[in-house]
């Protein structure tokens, strides 16, 4: 596919060797950009609030390391006209087509560039504090709608996200391209799905109050009184928790299990990915039961290794699987159903299985990176020609 077009992406974090962390929005953005890489799309990525600035040319792609301003009062505007200086420039050297730039903190605000601006909804902080029930700082609001402002197209990996981000930021008459979220589906592969941990039940994920962790506990318990032998695995990084301003979430999890069943948990950490997909092979069950999520990129990537999947059944994760065919859906706080659905998954091996294979077709179907990426070129090229016709 010969395509000639320079996309751009502004991200805070991206999940390669010189940066050293990734993340969901950073990790859906890398995948994106490898592909168009492939497809020989020159790409550029700005990568800001580092602590060095450094550039790094690979291929068809050029990485920017931007650090903050030192400006120290009204720091975010001094900032973001800093990242916008330094992007304009870029834009005009290298003929940069579009730019793509996350609803997160609205870190375009008081920006203009000299091509057009796509705003990707990977979860604002209102999306988030709306599902949370949480209240927004006004300026948060404030500067994640001002973003909005010189958008020229918009982009939600999954209908609910965009439709509720529409809601929130009242973009009435806007056109909200649903384009989910891909994976390299050669990289998520499980050719041995019979072999697996029995019992093993499998959490990945920041351990934070809206990604539901602190329902576990009483799932859990509720678990072993059916099938005593389930043993539960959580990976992923610690976080302080909101409501409770406690620094650790994972204290909290803990001080809910009692002292037998805590010696059927295991708190891993935050761990190397390559493990990470080693223990999604491993285990029994994956659990997803978060209330908070735009798509939620590690469901998908244990549905492509044929795991069975408990989710959370709220708005977006309709959209990731068939309930009780590619996986389970249940309300986070229905802990009996959630419960049960694991036990089912436990005692049912032939069923277990037999949900996995479903659940890696249905990926190859929904979220192969190979068919997104045309998506997206697609979208670019349209919202490129639009401008070019309003010039």
């Amino acid at each position: 596919m010969a395509v000639k077009m320079h996309v751009a992406y502004i991200v805070s974090h991206y999940p390669h060797k010189a940066f050293g962390h990734d993340g969901g929005l950073g990790t859906s953005v890398y995948n994106l950009v490898e592909k168009l890489n492939v497809l020989g799309i020159k790409v550029s990525v700005f990568i800001y609030g580092q602590k060095k600035e450094f550039t790094l040319e690979e291929e068809n792609v050029t990485i920017y390391s931007l650090t903050d301003s030192k400006v120290k009062f009204f720091r975010f505007y001094f900032n973001r006209k800093k990242i916008e200086r330094f992007i304009n420039e870029t834009i005009v050297e290298k003929s940069i087509d579009i730019i793509e730039a996350p609803d997160w903190t609205g870190i375009t605000a008081f920006m203009k560039f000299k091509t057009p601006l796509i705003i990707r909804f990977h979860g604002s902080d209102a999306y988030f504090c709306h599902l949370e029930e949480r209240k927004q700082k006004l300026k948060n609001y404030w500067s994640e709608k001002r973003a909005l402002i010189r958008a020229k197209g918009f982009i939600a990996p999954t209908t609910f996200a965009g439709e509720l981000s529409r809601k929130i930021f009242k973009l009435k008459n806007k056109e909200i391209k649903t384009i989910h979220y891909g994976l390299e589906l050669p990289k998520f592969t499980n050719n041995s799905p019979t072999i697996y941990e029995k019992g093993l039940i499998l959490y990945v994920g920041t351990l934070i109050r809206k990604k539901g962790v602190l329902e576990l506990p009483a799932i859990f318990s509720k678990v072993r009184k059916d099938f005593p032998d389930a043993k539960l695995v959580l990976i992923g990084g610690d976080s302080r928790d909101i409501k409770t301003n406690s620094d650790s979430t994972w204290q909290l999890v803990q001080n809910q299990f009692t002292k037998v069943e805590l010696d059927k948990v295991e708190y891993l950490g935050k761990i190397p990915y390559n493990e990470v997909e080693n223990y999604i092979k491993r285990a029994n069950v994956c659990v997803y039961p978060t209330f908070a999520e735009t798509l939620g990129m590690v469901t998908i990537e244990s549905m492509a290794m044929k795991k069975a999947v408990v989710n959370s059944n709220i708005g977006w994760a309709q959209e990731l699987l068939v309930n009780e065919e590619s996986g389970y859906l249940v309300h986070p706080a229905d802990h009996e159903l959630f419960a049960n659905r694991i036990i089912t998954l436990l005692k049912d091996e032939s069923l277990c299985l037999k949900i996995g294979e479903q659940a890696r077709e249905r990926v190859e179907v929904k979220f192969d990176i190979d068919k997104i990426v045309l998506e997206n070129i697609e979208f670019y090229k349209r919202i490129i020609n639009q401008n070019i016709k309003q010039q």
